[in-house]
């Protein structure tokens, strides 16, 4: 339902209530809460764990995780304002994000600083909000019960803020140490150069981020009141005319419209004109853009990306002009830009278009782009690259736009649009809320994802202008370092400008010859037409049932009755003994999916395109094969999938490519602090496992294709492969995709089915401590994690475990203060329960800069923060205590609100070979008869003197750390690099480099040989999580 209000506020209301279902939970009042004083943190607490080894033996439960098992009972709501960093003024840049952090810190109704997040996490809920160039957007879920109330709250952002002056200082830290994490990011530093580039006065050339520097220092010393200019900005900009809203609730319509009209109403109006940029067209016709830019990335990458600024696109969303085009040149079937550079070996991969955030599009030009991930052989060549995107460009101009083509790609997205799958609600009304500023109502919903009329004309007119003359070039390479002597203000990228060679020039400006191996795709044969639903042909159970189990392979397979969509999801896993036998096994093993995946690409793309997705990738014992789409296809799909293993072959020039490209990839995870020390940790904990070093070691000797075909053929001859087949198939049919790997692959059965975990080391009762220095110089992230090991335990403990984590984050206490007092660590603190191997622990992780705190400090307030949780867990009531237990358990109890988070959490079960596929059901059942006392027990049992404690630190280079760690330490700022004599940017990152304790922690065990230090402990044996 659609409603506006007498404020200017435009409203939709999304009911989730069925026929079917009863207002079983009541909405609670609100209420007068003791605890309102204390602070909450207002971001979740998700750990990014990805690594080249994407399925990992360790399973890491934290209160974001929980929450995605189940969203079917919360309450949602996402409001955009039209306003962004186009409207910072020119004296305080980065204000209107600064602005979208001091609205949180209370407010005249509810003044605690934070009380919104403390009020969430009391009762399970989440927040978040960002800034784009010309739109602001806030969102949050929660607890259906409590959803009038979360409202209300959140609704005084934009009522009555306080923004106290005491504030600003402490959010400007916030908002400074999320500028400190973006500086390492490749994106985040092309953007700044690319916007740099704008003509003199255009808001597009802004520092939008902002930090201490401009929001505090600066403002000081020219005597600006940020504090007065944030209320002025918040008066002129936060006005209800401007703000669309989206809320989804299982509740009437007409209860959402009674509560949005009575608690949104409130919302000023300034009766101004909103923010408009429209004039400002043409941003980049400077000869400051038409020009070929050299930048030395942080990352060992080699990419290439042509741009052109287009005029604003954004009203042609009926015919998407730049989506037809982007498919075109994104294609990687036969004919295309990249097929014709794999085949040449210059390129791994390429995307062409316009992601659509504001940064691309808005209302003063559209960008389009072409980026292609070069080989080094590309880069050798990358002018012959661009000549060859200019070829395909010139081709499809004298071509013209094809119908056949649109109606094409039309279909798919019709047919994906119709049978797509819920999304989460506090993501589904956060692009609800933005498409409301963007399409009329009509198009609300569909607006941003249907193609709705083919318009040759329309297609045309952008098309027209992706010429030669009209392109900037970005390279980035590692090669370029200490050639390039430029570097942009804020994030201190280093670059370098030159004109375009006049031979490139002359070739382009003429009629240059069109190359025969370019042409249009072909029409596609994976696109489905058949949408039927099944009979089945077994009993219908609610779990999983095994229905092959032999010496060479198990499948589990379950017929979709509930969501009764045309689709399937298949996985299989396909075990080799061979995989961990050394690092240079891995290593091959790495060169072989990703060369499998190389020899696929052509083939299967318009299978991808088709909506049939699939992903290959090693697993730490085996290789894994994800599939998922509409199932008249899908057959297909897997069998040229097993054909292409089964025939697997290479070339010297791809494997030199794919040999270059690891080497990257693992400098890339190596040169991150999250990723390292998780690398550490888990080399520590899992016995053999081997590290992400000693496979870069490994890939820096002389490896041939010999070396790889040898390791293939030994790896396909002894398999033992697992699978789980869920939605819309029968059980014959899913006997038959096992039955073509068996036939297909001819493979023996392994003597004994290969091990799907590793051994986890028993650590000493005492507190050991392992410090290593980050391997990127130029980066002031540090992370400190402190990990408790618990042990061989069951599935009670574990579900004690999950318990823990929520009551950590839901005990109205915020990381953030108890932690460093402050709220620069709102969004780095992540409590984890953590699976390693079926080991149980917990830990708390911390991401901080060293530019402000050493790591010795932070982990010292860490065991404060455990010390002061143990005190609030012990003064807990039973009725506080109770709950935090009723919410989780009934997260347990939602229904999955879409196939794959049921196949997600089947396929953990078949992963590590627990079959439990009634865990949820068992851990409620454990859940209803805990009690406090229990949890402290088991929560003090971690807390004593003789606790397994391992405190990993990687730390990162700034003059919190020097004053620790000497001279070897070195400010990562912009400002300090220009007065330091550098040599290179890249660092060794063959070596661990392990660091001193400070006298803060003089206590602990140092750990400085890792294998030295494992080889004299005790292992536990192979551990499973069965009752």
């Amino acid at each position: 339902r659609y409603i506006e209000l007498s404020n200017g506020l435009k409203a939709l209301l999304i009911s989730d209530l069925t026929q079917s279902e009863s207002n079983k939970e009541p909405v609670a009042k609100e209420e007068e809460d003791s605890s309102e004083e204390e602070d909450g943190d207002s971001e979740s607490t998700n750990e990014d764990s990805s690594c080249v080894r994407k399925c990992s033996s360790e399973k890491q439960v934290t209160v974001s995780s929980l929450q995605l098992l189940h969203f079917c009972r919360y309450s949602a709501a996402a409001l955009c304002i039209s306003v962004g960093s186009f409207s910072d003024p020119a004296d305080l840049p980065g204000l209107a994000h600064f602005l979208e952090h001091m609205v949180f810190m209370g407010s005249e109704k509810y003044p605690a600083e934070n009380g919104f997040d403390a009020f969430l996490k009391r009762h399970g809920g989440s927040d978040n909000a960002s800034t784009d160039c010309e739109r602001t957007i806030f969102k949050f879920d929660v607890q259906r019960k409590y959803f009038r109330e979360a409202l209300d709250r959140w609704a005084q952002f934009f009522i009555g803020p306080l923004m106290i002056p005491d504030a600003v200082d402490r959010e400007v830290e916030a908002v400074d140490s999320e500028y400190q994490m973006a500086q390492p990011l490749d994106s985040n530093r092309k953007e700044m150069l690319f916007g740099g580039l704008a003509k003199a006065g255009h808001p597009m050339s802004k520092f939008f981020w902002g930090n201490a520097q401009t929001l505090k220092n600066e403002p000081r010393e020219k005597n600006i009141n940020t504090y007065e200019r944030l209320r002025e900005f918040w008066r002129r900009y936060y006005s209800a005319h401007y703000m669309t809203l989206a809320v989804q609730s299982k509740e009437t319509l007409d209860n959402l419209e009674e509560w949005v009209r009575e608690i949104f109403i409130k919302i000023p109006n300034n009766g101004q004109p909103r923010a408009d940029f429209s004039d400002l067209q043409d941003p980049f016709d400077t000869p400051d853009f038409n020009k070929l830019y050299r930048v030395v990335p942080v990352r060992k990458i080699h990419a290439l990306t042509i741009s052109w600024a287009l005029p604003p696109q954004g009203k042609h969303y009926r015919v998407k002009p730049l989506h037809y085009i982007s498919w075109l040149i994104g294609h990687e079937g036969a004919g295309s830009i990249l097929s014709l550079l794999r085949k040449k070996c210059w390129a791994l991969a390429l995307f062409g278009g316009n992601s659509e955030s504001g940064f691309d599009q808005n209302t003063t030009y559209s960008i389009f782009s072409v980026s292609i991930t070069l080989s080094d052989e590309g880069f050798h060549n990358f002018f012959q690259v661009i000549h060859i995107v200019f070829q395909y460009l010139k081709m499809l101009q004298s071509v013209g736009p094809q119908q056949r083509l649109y109606e094409e790609i039309q279909k798919i997205e019709a047919s994906e649009f119709h049978y797509q799958e819920q999304m989460e609600p506090i993501e589904f009304v956060a692009n609800i809320c933005e498409n409301m500023q963007l399409f009329p109502k009509e198009d609300f919903l569909r607006g941003d994802q249907l193609m709705f009329e083919y318009n040759p004309e329309v297609i045309s007119a952008p098309l027209r202008l992706l010429t030669p003359a009209t392109a900037n070039i970005l390279l980035l390479s590692p090669e370029h370092d200490g050639l390039c002597h430029l570097k942009e203000k804020w994030f201190g990228t280093q670059y370098s400008v030159e004109d375009i060679p006049q031979e490139y020039c002359d070739l382009w400006a003429g009629d240059f010859p069109l190359n025969p191996d370019l042409h249009l795709p072909a029409e596609n044969r994976f696109i489905a037409t058949d949408f039927t639903l099944k009979t089945s042909d077994c009993p219908d159970t609610d779990f999983p049932v095994k229905i092959i189990d032999n010496e060479r392979g198990r499948l589990w397979f379950r017929k979709d009755n509930k969501f009764k969509i045309p689709k399937v999801y298949a996985r299989f896993q396909l075990l080799a003994p061979i995989i961990q036998e050394s690092p240079k096994n891995l290593v091959l093993f790495d060169l072989f999916v990703n060369i499998l995946a190389h020899n696929l690409a052509e083939t299967a793309y318009d299978a991808d395109v088709a909506q049939l997705e699939y992903m290959l990738f090693p697993g730490d014992h085996g290789l894994f094969i994800r599939l998922k789409g509409f199932n008249h296809k899908l057959s297909l799909l897997l069998n040229l999938i097993v054909d292409h293993l089964a025939n697997f072959s290479t070339t010297p020039n791809v494997f030199s490519m794919f040999i270059e490209q690891l080497k990257k990839t693992y400098y890339i995870i190596l040169i991150k602090p999250d990723q390292l020390g998780r690398d550490v940790r888990l080399q520590i904990l899992e016995h053999h496992r081997w590290s992400v070093m000693q496979k870069y070691k490994v890939i820096m000797t002389d490896l041939g294709v010999t070396d790889l075909m040898d390791f293939v053929n030994r790896f396909k001859a002894e398999l033992f492969v697992e699978g789980l087949i869920q939605g819309n198939f029968t059980s014959a049919e899913s006997k038959e995709f096992l039955q073509y790997f068996i036939e297909k692959l001819q493979y023996k059965a392994p003597p004994a089915e290969p091990p799907v975990l590793f051994r986890v080391v028993e650590l000493p009762q005492t507190h050991h401590l392992c410090k290593v220095q980050s391997l990127n110089k130029a980066d002031a992230n540090s992370e400190v994690t402190v990990y408790y090991q618990t042990g061989l335990k069951n599935l009670r403990e574990h579900t004690l475990m999950e318990l823990l984590v929520i009551v950590f984050l839901c005990l109205n206490i915020s990381a953030t203060t108890q932690i460093l007092f402050d709220s620069s660590f709102r969004y780095q603190v992540y409590p984890s329960c953590r699976n390693t191997s079926g080991v149980l622990g917990f830990s708390v992780t911390v991401e901080t800069q060293a530019t402000k705190f050493s790591t010795d400090f932070v982990e010292g307030k860490i065991e404060a923060f455990l010390d002061n949780f143990e005190e609030k867990m012990v003064n807990l009531s039973d009725e506080a205590f109770q709950t935090q237990v009723t919410a989780l358990i009934k997260l347990k109890e939602c229904e999955d609100t879409q196939l794959g988070e049921e196949v997600d959490r089947n396929w953990f079960e078949v992963l590590t070979q627990q079959y439990v596929f009634d865990r949820l059901n068992k851990e409620i059942e454990v859940l209803k008869n805990v009690t406090k006392d229990e949890l402290v027990s088991f929560f003090m049992e971690h807390r004593h003197a003789s606790s397994r404690k391992l405190s990993i630190h990687v730390v990162g280079f700034g003059e919190k750390e020097k004053e620790t760690h000497g001279d070897d330490q070195s400010s990562s700022s912009p400002e300090s690099q220009d007065t330091e004599e550098k040599t290179s940017s890249y660092g060794d990152v063959s070596e661990l480099i392990f660091l001193p304790a400070s006298p803060i922690l003089a206590k602990a065990s140092r750990i400085t040989d890792i294998r030295a230090f494992t080889s004299s402990l005790n292992l536990h044996p192979y551990h499973k999580i069965l009752q």
